[in-house]
């Protein structure tokens, strides 16, 4: 079933395309548009494998670091962006598709779905994913993939938590997701996304404060945070 979710921002990238300046200034106008909008709409991101469909362009990763400097701010970017962000994954999640996964809010899988770290001449790339690999799973599950580029398969990643949702019918369930994310205050979303990666480095004494914040702004009523 092809079901087309119901929001004004989307964006995919294919495993087969390359680190390019062209990929950057993809995820540099979506962030772009979705931040000049100011709503409470969800980004929806797609992203795939297999053949490499009309249009997409496919090559060898060869980038300078400038270039790479430029791709890791732009997903940062994406991961603190005032909405929700929500992922379809299907066929073999590799490349750009695999860091613009890890970098999303609620993420919907296919059951073909096979997870692979980006590589560079058959080296697991040394880029931000590793580092949000081993945040989101613990050193010692992120080491198979990120030291010897196993794949993870559909199975795997939901036990894993990299995906939220394993579904026969992926476009449904991404419909589904979409509907339910929107309508939060865009704000919120991003305050809590950014308390929950602050956790982690923050001790008790310095949260609280922003904790506090946050717990101000959700008692007061709709319209005056």
């Amino acid at each position: 079933m092809d079901i087309d979710p119901d929001t004004d921002f989307t964006v995919g990238f294919h495993s087969a395309e390359p680190l390019d300046s062209a990929a950057v200034r993809k995820l540099t106008e979506i962030c772009d548009r979705v931040e000049d909008a100011g709503t409470g709409d969800v980004l929806l991101v797609r992203l795939h494998g297999g053949p490499p469909a009309d249009g997409v362009r496919s090559g060898p990763r060869v980038p300078d670091v400038h270039l790479v400097n430029k791709w890791e701010r732009a997903v940062r970017r994406m991961e603190r962006l005032p909405v929700a962000t929500v992922a379809l994954a299907t066929g073999e999640c590799a490349g750009l598709a695999a860091e613009v996964l890890l970098a999303t809010d609620h993420r919907v899988a296919g059951p073909d779905l096979v997870l692979r770290l980006p590589t560079s001449d058959g080296v697991t790339w040394p880029g931000m994913a590793l580092f949000r690999l081993a945040h989101q799973v613990g050193v010692h599950r992120a080491r198979a993939a990120a030291l010897f580029g196993a794949p993870t398969t559909a199975a795997k990643a939901l036990a894993l938590g990299l995906v939220d949702e394993v579904a026969d019918d992926p476009d449904q369930a991404l419909a589904a997701a979409v509907k339910a994310f929107q309508g939060a205050r865009a704000a919120d979303v991003a305050v809590r996304r950014r308390l929950l990666m602050d956790a982690a480095t923050t001790s008790f004494e310095d949260a609280l404060g922003s904790h506090l914040a946050a717990c101000d702004r959700a008692l007061r009523p709709a319209g005056q945070g």
